[in-house]
Formats: C-alpha cells, structure tokens, sequence
C-alpha cells in the first residue's frame, strides 16, 4: 500500500507532520510536495533582505529558488521531526543562499550578521501579523483566535499574501511586517514616497477582498 495514500490534509498540523515523515522515508516526491508548502513563507522573508543593489541582479523568487533546491539536496541533513524545527532550518538555508547572493552579486566579502537578526525578526512578525491584520481587516468578521497553530499565524498568512500581485504584497511586507516607513519602503522599491503611500493603500483594499479569516 502507497504510504502516501493515507496522509491527511497538507494544511492540518498532522498533514504536515505526516508529510514530513513521508519525505524522510519515501524520498523525492514527498519532499517536493512539502517544501512546496513553504515557498509562499520563504518568499515573504527574502522579500525583506533583497536590498535595491541586489535586486537588480535577482528577485526575491529567485533567492527562494536557490533555497528550494539546497533543501531539497542537503534533506538528510536535517535531524529535526516538528514543523517548528523545519521552518527554523528552512529560514537558515535562507539566509545561506542570501550571504552567497550577496558574495556573487556585490563581491561582498564579509559576513553580515544583520541578516540572522532581520530574517528572524521577520520571521517573528510574521508568526503575530495575523492578529495585526485581524485590526486592519475587522470589517471582514471574526477576527483569527489567538491561539492559532503557527501555521495558520505564519505560512497561511503568507499563502494569503500571494493572493496579491508582486508589488501589492511586497509594499505591503515591507511596510507591515518589516515596520519600514514609507521614506524607508520607496528606497527600497526605487519608487517615490508619494507613489508607495498610494501602492500601500491599494494593497490594503486589495487584501480586504481576497483575506479569508483563520479559524
């Protein structure tokens, strides 16, 4: 009997476990299917560490790219058995493919330890940032319950996220999640403060729309 036949929901926490469990004894296929869950996640956070100079060379899709694929190479490495563990090494794998970009792209030789430091802030602003959002979106019904599993805190609302265009999810990143000003957003965006205030605001309704509350 195919072991995968009776994995749950890739969404339930059980899903994923299962899955998880799946790719370190089956290989390939399982594994594909589970850092799939994740590309939606991984992009959020490389959206925040692509500066202007390096987003000329590459885009955020791009450096999570590169980050799917070392996953997927350096799988049997990975010791942990929670979701919680794999995102922690996922995020890590981030930040590697991020310090290579930036030695290939900017022949910048010296480590920056910024980049641990944003990347888990992020990474922690966006495990609370559906509560944040429940405030922004109060006028589409019950607001998510705080004790939500971190998947629903973190990688649905980054599934949410995608729903957007690139533009309208990554203003929308950068200003609510990373805490960026508008000054601060439009460098990062090459784009002037007035236009990005407009952008931001677009965002904001565009989200309203297509932002299914988390039971």
């Amino acid at each position: 009997m195919n072991s995968m036949a009776s994995l749950e929901s890739p969404g339930s926490d059980s899903g994923v476990d299962q899955l998880l469990a799946a790719a370190k004894q089956d290989g390939n296929e399982p594994l594909g299917r589970l850092l799939q869950l994740y590309r939606n996640y991984l992009t959020i956070l490389a959206t925040t560490q692509i500066n202007p100079r390096l987003r000329r060379r590459m885009a955020p899709s791009d450096l999570v790219q590169e980050a799917m694929l070392a996953a997927h190479r350096d799988f049997e490495r990975f010791r942990g058995q929670s979701e919680r563990e794999f995102l922690a090494w996922l995020r890590q794998i981030l930040i590697n493919c991020l310090h290579h970009a930036i030695e290939t792209h900017l022949k910048a030789k010296k480590r920056d330890l910024r980049c641990e430091v944003s990347i888990e802030q992020v990474s922690e602003a966006l495990d609370k940032s559906v509560l944040n959002f429940a405030n922004v979106l109060a006028d589409r019904g019950p607001s998510p319950s705080a004790p939500a599993r971190q998947r629903e805190r973190a990688v649905a609302l980054a599934d949410q996220l995608a729903k957007l265009k690139p533009h309208y999810r990554d203003v929308i990143v950068l200003r609510n999640l990373q805490g960026l000003s508008f000054d601060e957003v439009a460098a990062r965006m090459d784009k002037k403060p007035s236009t990005v205030r407009m952008m931001w605001l677009r965002a904001i309704d565009k989200f309203k729309e297509v932002y299914e509350p988390i039971d």
